[in-house]
């Protein structure tokens, strides 16, 4: 049993680099409190990796990869209009982000995103095939802590690169991942021919377009600001 367990520990958290799971954690890092990030990962890899584990022991089928793509696609673009809109329309034009949403509504939305991001994706299957000639309960137990381990590598790196960088500037770069992540979840489903590089390409065009929009915006807003007009001194 510890040798399964290591096996899919392994597995899974060298499948989970550089992954769209591991790059939504460290995204979600920028964005929320480490713990929150960290305990909405756990609670969410439990549960899919007990499905993975069940459905390749016990019934050694999928779920439905195309319609689970559709809903992880719109829950991450719906994640990041949401970002992009909480930091477009603070009260000020500082460099400072709006205050982030509560630790509940965080800690729901960690969960629901990674979940669905998990859910027909290439590890859950690595969990599944596992599962088919091992005892479930080991990979289920090696699976959940190496995409745990994979997350929280994520976690610091994103909490290091936090500390360099403006919060404004953080949350509009996370709401403009979400949508990449959303186009390339889309084209992995529906498009498996295209990939590399051009796969790339595609799915950085909502963002790409976004950003323009969102640097455009702002520069017209820059521009029709009143100049302080400076005092004249008395006579």
């Amino acid at each position: 049993m510890i040798a399964t367990i290591l096996l899919s520990f392994g597995v899974i958290f060298l499948a989970e680099l550089g992954d769209k799971s591991q790059l939504m954690a460290l995204t979600f890092s920028l964005r929320y409190r480490w713990w929150v990030v960290l305990a909405g990962i756990s609670v969410a890899s439990v549960a899919v990796n007990l499905i993975a584990a069940g459905v390749g022991h016990f019934l050694g089928t999928a779920l439905p990869a195309g319609a689970i793509a559709v809903v992880t696609a719109l829950t991450l673009l719906a994640v990041g209009v949401w970002t992009l809109r909480d930091a477009l329309t603070s009260a000020d034009d500082t460099e400072t982000a709006p205050e982030p949403p509560s630790t509940r509504n965080a800690f729901l939305v960690v969960i629901s995103a990674f979940m669905l991001a998990e859910l027909g994706d290439r590890t859950m299957f690595a969990a599944a095939a596992l599962a088919s000639n091992n005892s479930w309960l080991a990979v289920w137990i090696g699976s959940v802590a190496g995409m745990v381990a994979a997350g929280g590598l994520a976690i610091l790196v994103g909490k290091f690169a936090g500390k360099h960088l403006p919060e404004r500037g953080i949350a509009i770069a996370s709401g403009l991942l979400f949508l990449f992540f959303a186009g390339k979840t889309l084209l992995d489903a529906f498009v498996p021919g295209v990939d590399g590089v051009a796969a790339l390409a595609l799915a950085l065009l909502a963002p790409a377009f976004t950003g323009a929009g969102v640097l455009a915006w702002r520069f017209s807003r820059r521009e029709r600001e009143p100049v302080d007009q400076p005092a004249k001194a008395l006579p």
